[in-house]
Order: structure tokens, then C-alpha cells, then sequence
């Protein structure tokens, strides 16, 4: 069934009411204490696979908007890639305000000492990055430049899961997983990959 522009109304309504009910189930969970014995650990968790989640099905709307011939749900991406910047942003506000108590002299330590806070503040940056640049008066105001900002989310794609990996004490399968699927996920793009990269390679020489 082809979508038309009402149904892809409804597919952000709802991408709004699923990502809200995540939202309001975490914090159930911290009203009702079902974090455990470290709550910092579980929230900081918590908000950081939901910014990885995001991010995954947000790259995953453009191959299947291709092979199912649904081109309207490219229009879902931009509402997806901004509940992924939420949790990040979620992500790191729970390590400044519970771990740091908002000292950020110490949260710019942190991520120069710590190779995981480095990654991780960096995928933040990105998505920052993309997040204030996704309208389309900023996208036409950029153009050919709008572009090359918004392929580093790729590099986020790889960078976010070697960022979970280097944080877990003890689990390194679930990161590891992540990592592969956010490999698989450049690998469906390999056209455009190599076309980014070789591209500007081949004006140089």
C-alpha cells in the first residue's frame, strides 16, 4: 500500500507517541525505583541505547523508503534524527548532573582523559550539528554544503557503538552487536560511501 503525505502524518504521530512512552516509562522507572542499586548507571544506560536505537532506525528509513518504493517515508528521518539528538543530549545530562553535579571544568577533564567521553562527546557534537541544520530553510540556505554536513552522521553510525563498547565494564556483546549492524547499515550504502570518499580525491588530483 503506497503511503500518501496524510498517512505520513500518522507514521511521525506515532513515531511521536512511541518515542514519548519511552520517555515516560524511563521515568516511571526512576519514580519507582526499578533501576537497581546504581539508578545513575541505569538511567545513563537506558538513555544511551535509546540515542543508539533512534539512530539505527533513522538509517534505516532510507534503504527500505528504496527497495519497498515508499519514497515519502524519507520524510520520517528528520523527526527520528531528533529524538536521537533527545536521548543523546539525555544521555549526556545524566552523566553531567548525577556523576559531575554540573561541574563542567570537570566534565571538559573528563572528555580529554577518557577515550569513551572523547568518542561520545564527539557523536554529541554531530548530531548538535545536525540537529540545528535539519530545517529545510537552513538546508537551502547551505546547499551543496548541507550535504557534506549531514553525511558525518555516519561516522556517528560507527563512532556511538565503539563509545558503548569502551564504557561497558563487563557486557561486550550487546556494543558489539550495535557495531555490526551499524557496519551493515555502510555496507547497504557502499555506493554512496565510496562516491563521498573518492569524489574529493579525485578533484584534488
Amino acid at each position: 500500500m503506497p503511503l500518501t503525505a496524510k498517512r505520513i502524518v500518522w507514521v511521525k504521530a506515532l513515531i511521536h507517541v512511541v518515542s514519548l512512552t519511552f520517555a515516560a516509562n524511563m521515568v516511571w522507572l526512576v519514580l519507582n525505583n526499578k533501576f537497581g542499586a546504581d539508578p545513575v548507571d541505569g538511567i545513563t544506560h537506558y538513555t544511551g541505547l535509546a540515542a543508539l536505537n533512534t539512530l539505527i532506525i533513522t538509517m534505516l528509513v532510507s534503504p527500505i523508503a528504496k527497495y519497498a518504493r515508499q519514497g515519502l517515508l524519507i520524510r520520517c528521518r528528520r523527526v527520528l534524527g531528533l529524538y536521537s539528538f533527545f536521548w543523546a543530549t539525555l544521555h549526556l545530562l545524566t552523566y553531567l548532573a548525577l556523576d559531575l553535579t554540573f561541574d563542567f571544568s570537570l566534565l571538559g577533564t573528563e572528555i580529554l582523559s577518557r577515550p569513551y567521553l572523547t568518542v561520545g562527546a564527539f557523536c554529541w557534537v554531530i548530531l548538535f550539528a545536525l540537529t540545528v541544520t535539519s530545517t529545510s530553510r537552513i538546508q537551502r540556505k547551505m546547499g551543496v554544503k548541507w550535504q557534506k554536513l549531514h553525511n558525518s552522521v555516519y561516522l556517528v553510525l560507527i563512532l556511538a557503538p565503539i563509545h558503548f563498547y569502551w564504557s561497558s565494564k563487563s557486557e561486550l556483546l550487546e556494543p558489539s552487536l550495535y557495531f555490526l549492524l551499524g557496519i551493515s547499515l555502510l555496507a547497504i550504502r557502499w555506493k554512496t560511501l565510496k562516491r563521498i570518499v573518492l569524489n574529493p580525491m579525485l578533484k584534488r588530483g
